[in-house]
C-alpha cells in the first residue's frame, strides 16, 4: 500500500486540513465519505491503480477526520462547509482543469460542488443515490446520529454496536463528527439538472442505496449509471469500480482499451 507523504492547506476560515497526492497527469480530486480519510482510496491500492492512467490522484482529509483539524465549536462547521473545503484545496492547488469524484458523503459534496459552481471535466458520484442527495431518506444520517452520541447502550452484535466499535478503534472523533452531520446540505432536484457535465453515478449492487442510482444518473443530463459487485462498504474496493472510474475518466479514445 502507497504511504504519500500528508500535505495541508488552509480552509476558508484558515483550519487546518491535510491532503494526499499519488501519480501524475490530469488531476483528479477525490472525496472520501463519513468517518474516512484518504485511505478509503489508498488501503485497497485504487488510487494506484487510478494514476496509473495517467491521473494525479488528490485526497482530501474532510475537517473533523484524518489528519485535518477536528475543531470542537459548532461555528466551525457552518452549512455546507464540505463544499467550501473543495474549493478552498481548488484554489490552494491552483486548479482549473480537472476531474472530481466521491464517494457515500463525498459524493454528496461533489454534488454541492456542481451545482455551486465547480466546472471539472467529469464527476463521479458513488455510493449514493438520488434520495440521498434530496436528504429524503433519513435512515444513514439517523443511524450514524445515534452511534456518534454514544448515550446508547447498543444490542450485542447489532449494526449500532459494530459501528460504534468501528467508531471507538479508529479514533474518530464523535463531537466533530456530529458537527460535520449538521453542515450537510441537502441538494433540490431542480437544480440537478444545471449539471452539464458527464457525471458517472456508481453504486454497489447489494447497496442499500442502489434502488434510486437509476434515479439519479437520470436526472442528471449527461449522467451514467454504473453498477458494480458489493454493498456500501466494500463495493469501492472492488476491481470493478476502479475500472468503471478509470475508464470513464480515460480521454474519449482511449476508452474500453
Amino acid at each position: 500500500m502507497l504511504t504519500p507523504a500528508v500535505s495541508f492547506f488552509p480552509g476558508r476560515d484558515g483550519v487546518r486540513l491535510a491532503y494526499r497526492e499519488v501519480g501524475e497527469g490530469r488531476p483528479l480530486i477525490l472525496l472520501h465519505g463519513i468517518t474516512g480519510d484518504a485511505e478509503l482510496w489508498l488501503a485497497q491500492g485504487q488510487a494506484e491503480t487510478i494514476a496509473a492512467h495517467g491521473h494525479r490522484v488528490i485526497m482530501p482529509d474532510f475537517r473533523g477526520h484524518g489528519r485535518s483539524a477536528r475543531p470542537q465549536d459548532a461555528s466551525a462547521y457552518p452549512l455546507d462547509v464540505l463544499t467550501d473545503d473543495g474549493f478552498a484545496l481548488l484554489a490552494h492547488l491552483g486548479l482549473d482543469d480537472y476531474d472530481l469524484g466521491g464517494y457515500s458523503l463525498g459524493a454528496r459534496i461533489v454534488v454541492r460542488m456542481l451545482v455551486r459552481g465547480a466546472t471539472p471535466g467529469r464527476a463521479v458520484v458513488a455510493g449514493q443515490g438520488l434520495r440521498e442527495v434530496l436528504g429524503s431518506g433519513g435512515g444513514a444520517g439517523a443511524f450514524l446520529r445515534r452511534v456518534f452520541a454514544g448515550a446508547e447502550t447498543f444490542e450485542p452484535d447489532s449494526s449500532e454496536e459494530r459501528a460504534a466499535q468501528r467508531l471507538r478503534s479508529g479514533g474518530e472523533d464523535p463531537v466533530a463528527l456530529l458537527h460535520v452531520l449538521d453542515s450537510v446540505v441537502d441538494t433540490p432536484a431542480e437544480v440537478l439538472g444545471g449539471i452539464q457535465m458527464p457525471v458517472l453515478v456508481a453504486m454497489g449492487s447489494d447497496d442499500e442505496r442502489a434502488d434510486t442510482a437509476g434515479q439519479l444518473a437520470g436526472a442528471l443530463p449527461h449522467g451514467t449509471l454504473a453498477m458494480v459487485p458489493g454493498n456500501h462498504r466494500t463495493a469501492v474496493a472492488a476491481p470493478e469500480f476502479v475500472a468503471a472510474v478509470a475508464d470513464f475518466l480515460a480521454p474519449s479514445g482511449a476508452r474500453g482499451v
